[in-house]
């Protein structure tokens, strides 16, 4: 028997894989049927869906590998990096999912959340006043208005799967749905800023891309997850993670 690997786990979801069986087990039921609407709709490659037994949705393996992980080092050519651009162009096309996503959080919501994490890393010692304040300041150019696009909402390089330079599957939707186009530019480049170029490429510039909106969510990303990844096992200090990221706007 195949051993069984464990992807991710923490207090609110689990992925674990055997063989070519991913078994993702997650107590929120309504995130899985999020997840499972959002593969029938998105007009990119997604992992089949073997067999769906609440908690539990067994997807199939995708062939290829992604471009890297956060903190890790970057792969992939000029080339695969442009072909996952255009991917995530394909999606944000396309017409719009029924539900709001994780990137498509108001602009009021949002800003309160980040002022109230921001106090809490000062206030508990997690992070510099300093640091935070600056990032707070470049955050500030992502809270302005946007036009809905379907989004994936945590479009992470570990989550998009190529082989031979072309994009074979994007994973993890439970986050998707209407949102803010430049989360996922910012999420997918996040801590790769290197590869930005390349991503647009393939994306195209014949929308409207503010690249200061996009620094500015890898900003608000960050502060908004460093102490969440610190309670749930990561590290968030490690080298190239959030924190670096933080540290980079300084």
């Amino acid at each position: 028997m195949d051993e069984v690997e464990v992807v991710v786990a923490h207090s609110e979801r689990a992925t674990l894989r055997v063989g070519d069986v991913f078994l993702k087990v997650d107590a929120d039921q309504a995130r899985i049927d999020a997840e499972v609407e959002a593969m029938s709709l998105a007009p990119v490659p997604t992992p089949p869906i073997l067999w769906r037994r609440p908690p539990v949705l067994a997807l199939a393996a995708l062939p290829g590998t992604t471009l890297g992980r956060l903190g890790g080092p970057s792969t992939g050519s000029p080339a695969a990096w442009a072909s996952a651009g255009a991917a995530i162009r394909t999606l944000h096309d396309a017409p719009l999912p029924p539900r709001p996503g994780r990137a498509g959080r108001s602009v009021a919501a949002l800003a309160a959340e980040l002022d109230e994490e921001c106090e809490a890393l000062v206030v508990n010692g997690v992070l510099p006043a300093d640091l935070v304040a600056r990032n707070r300041r470049v955050a500030e150019a992502a809270l302005r208005p946007w036009t809905p696009a379907f989004t994936h909402g945590d479009l992470q390089i570990a989550h998009v799967f190529l082989e031979g330079g072309e994009v074979t599957g994007i994973i993890d939707w439970s986050e998707a749905g209407r949102g803010d186009a430049l989360y996922d530019l910012a999420t997918f480049t996040l801590g790769h800023e290197e590869h930005l170029d390349d991503v647009l490429a393939g994306y195209g510039t014949d929308v409207d891309l503010d690249l200061d909106v996009i620094r500015a969510w890898w900003a608000l990303r960050s502060l908004l997850a460093v102490r969440w990844l610190a309670e749930h096992g990561f590290d968030p200090f490690a080298p190239g993670c959030e924190v670096d990221v933080l540290r980079s706007r300084m």
